[in-house]
């Protein structure tokens, strides 16, 4: 394909609000599509107003834009996570405020602070496998945003139990629950169907689920201030403790953003991770087999730390990660000064995505790209250009190393010490919910019993 230098990339000449709905209802197809009569990169202008919207799967192209060498691409606001994680949030943050933010969340999700939570992530797994009976059908998603939200929970407040618990938890599950409507997670794309028409209606039923959320959150806060304790090593502490160059402590409302976003981005994306593990894994005999039997080389009660460095284990959890990413798309860089990329001349202002699920599905990187295939990862190295399910650059997710660390913990401990089955051979088909892709099915397992 030749390139007009000073032309932008093509793409779709569909009328913008048609390939918005395209988007919504069947992100697969629409990018699929764009690839294959386009390439590497296209115009998709499926998020906010803007009509001209990159989608860019090329590896050189992507690094360039990530690697943070040339200042020719800056890290704009997700203004589409601002409806429901708040304007103080992380995810909206820009420039230095953003790079605060981060370098004092990064502490909980990373190094010895983390280790701490595997003994209890492997607990909560048993725990919530030993409610369910042998011959029972349950869906795996469900029972996995049970176990990965108590765990989020710990991170986050260092607390187990307490209604108020309950009763956040049950919240959080009802909010994001919302978003399997198509309604719900089309008002993300199209800010005019954010409208509080009362309690029946999809915006207002999550504004009023929100408020809910809300109350309980500035309660706790309330509660910890009070009762300050700097011992604690939750993230809600460290939080409490910190303050700006001015001396200047975080407000409620800070706070708030800051500790929904964690919820929320904390424990939904990680048990959709393991919901498609777990349907992977027993869609072909072949991988289960081989995972069990690294997994049963390790002994009776192994560490924790010895099982997330299991290769194989790592090689099924890259690959789940690869096949159908989380996120489809990595968060939005714009053009800061006129740059050429990949033959295009842009103009600042420009808004890129780099697209997860097309660099992911690339023939050259992952031949067979729709097989399952957890050797990949051990034949070969991927750059962070290749393979970035956590996306890229200063805005790659924070929470990376935890989820991966539970991902592998929940994973093991299940198939390890329980035998399963699907409970149907169908195909799972993945659906939207929110900004992420999930199993439509949520992933239906027989539990036969324990080993």
């Amino acid at each position: 394909m030749t390139q007009a230098k000073g032309k932008l990339p093509h793409g779709s000449q569909a009328p913008q609000w048609l390939q918005k709905i395209q988007w919504i209802t069947n992100p697969l197809g629409y990018m699929d599509a764009a690839k294959e009569r386009y390439g590497d990169i296209f115009n998709a202008p499926v998020i906010g107003n803007d009509s001209c919207l990159l989608l860019v799967s090329d590896p050189q192209a992507l690094q360039q834009i990530f690697s943070g060498q040339n200042n020719k691409f800056i890290a704009p606001p997700n203004r589409l996570l601002q409806p429901v994680a708040g304007d103080r949030s992380i995810f909206v943050l820009e420039g230095d405020r953003h790079r605060k933010e981060r370098k004092l969340l990064m502490p909980p999700f990373h190094g010895d602070r983390m280790f701490s939570y595997g003994k209890r992530i492997c607990e909560l797994t048993e725990k919530a496998m030993n409610q369910l009976l042998p011959g029972q059908i349950f869906i795996a998603r469900t029972l996995m945003q049970e176990i990965s939200l108590e765990v989020i929970l710990n991170v986050v407040f260092g607390v187990y139990e307490g209604e108020r618990f309950c009763q956040l938890k049950e919240s959080i599950v009802a909010l994001l629950n919302e978003f399997r409507s198509p309604f719900t997670s089309g008002s993300l794309f199209f800010p005019s169907l954010q409208k509080d028409l009362g309690a029946w209606s999809p915006w207002g039923s999550f504004l009023r689920k929100q408020q809910q959320i809300n109350k309980l959150l500035f309660a706790e806060i309330k509660e910890r201030r009070q009762q300050h304790d700097p011992s604690r090593t939750d993230v809600l502490t460290l939080l409490l403790q910190a303050q700006d160059e001015d001396g200047e402590a975080m407000t409620d409302e800070q706070l708030r953003d800051e500790l929904m976003t964690l919820l929320i981005a904390g424990h939904e994306t990680t048990a959709t991770a393991v919901a498609w593990a777990l349907y992977w894994v027993h869609r072909a005999p072949n991988v289960h087999d081989k995972l069990l039997h690294e997994l049963e080389a390790l002994g009776t009660n192994p560490e924790p730390m010895e099982i997330v460095r299991l290769p194989y284990l790592t090689a099924v959890c890259n690959e789940a990660l690869r096949i159908y990413p989380i996120a489809m798309l990595t968060v939005p860089r714009a053009v800061k000064e006129p740059v050429e990329l990949m033959g295009y001349q842009l103009q600042p202002g420009t808004r890129l995505y780099g697209c997860i699920y097309l660099t992911h599905r690339r023939e050259d990187l992952y031949p067979e790209p729709e097989q399952f295939k957890p050797e990949r990862f051990l034949e070969r190295q991927f750059t962070p250009y290749e393979f970035y399910p956590f996306g890229g650059g200063i805005r790659r997710c924070i929470g990376e190393a935890l989820a991966l660390f539970e991902m592998k913990l929940v994973l093991a401990t299940m198939i390890s010490r329980y035998q399963m089955s699907l409970a149907s051979q169908k195909p799972e088909i993945p659906k939207r919910r929110g900004v992420t892709l999930a199993p439509g099915t949520g992933v239906k397992l027989v539990l036969k019993g324990q080993r």
